[in-house]
């Protein structure tokens, strides 16, 4: 996923730049590619570093997108939007094997394990590419030594849009490091707006309806038990903070753990 307003630098990063290994084109909207990682890098699983391609001008066009790969992946994935006239976007979007993507080597973002208190339940709550820190998350070996359940929602418009977040699910069970934790502790929970698919609804809705813990047979939210990341649209963030806050949730902070935390810097 990747944040809302670019940026350009001056300089270009110390990271010249990471070769590109795959592309995977999922619809003509979304695309994810990996590659290389930088040497040295080091980051919690559910954040995001600074990543962009040389503009015409010779300077670099940076934007911060989500690691989609887990702390421990030998290799950098992303997941992507591809937008016509985005300054960045309209150009990576091309990109193929072989190219070279600038890597900036300072990670951060609030989307990790340390800015959450000890629970039970560990609620991942998303729209469109901000499934990407999940797919992190989900292959942390750590998500499933603190959490007793881990359940993975992504509300998209269509079908297709949920197929990165289908196929994350499926390949868990066969994953050397979480497979078998996250065969008995992870569920994905997905849901569509425009088009008909197995469940219908924006998941705001279906949480305030108690649809989404019926479901599942789960109780509803509990401060006491649950724990809840939040990545999408802007209007995503603030209607869950809202639902959040109103059951008793206090937001949590690198600083300050709490009950739930939102990446404030992503919209879809």
């Amino acid at each position: 996923m990747q944040i809302s307003n670019f940026a350009v630098a001056d300089k270009p990063s110390i990271v010249d730049g990471q070769t590109v290994l795959s592309v995977h084109h999922w619809d003509d909207r979304l695309f994810s590619f990996r590659v290389t990682r930088p040497e040295g890098l080091r980051f919690r699983s559910g954040e995001f570093v600074m990543i962009g391609l040389l503009g015409e001008n010779g300077k670099p066009i940076l934007r911060a997108y989500s690691i989609a790969s887990p702390f421990w992946d030998e290799e950098l994935e992303f997941y992507s939007i591809k937008v016509p006239d985005g300054p960045l976007t309209s150009k990576l979007q091309n990109i193929t094997v072989g190219d070279q993507v600038i890597v900036r080597t300072k990670p951060t973002g609030t989307l990790v394990l340390d800015a959450l208190l000890p629970g039970r339940r560990l609620w991942m709550i998303s729209t469109g590419t901000g499934v990407a820190p999940f797919a992190s998350l989900a292959r942390d070996p750590e998500t499933y030594e603190k959490f007793e359940q881990v359940i993975l929602t992504q509300t998209c418009r269509l079908n297709s849009e949920l197929e990165y977040g289908a196929q994350l699910g499926e390949n868990l069970v066969s994953d050397l490091l979480v497979g078998e934790e996250a065969s008995a502790k992870f569920l994905r929970y997905a849901t569509t707006t425009r088009e008909e698919s197995p469940r219908l609804g924006r998941i705001t809705d279906l949480i305030e309806s108690g649809k989404l813990f019926d479901d599942l047979g789960m109780p509803s939210f509990d401060p006491q038990y649950d724990r809840v990341m939040i990545c999408g649209s802007m209007g995503l963030n603030l209607d869950m903070k809202e639902i959040l806050e109103k059951r008793g949730f206090h937001e949590g902070a690198n600083s300050q753990p709490g009950e739930y935390v939102i990446e404030r810097a992503f919209v879809d």
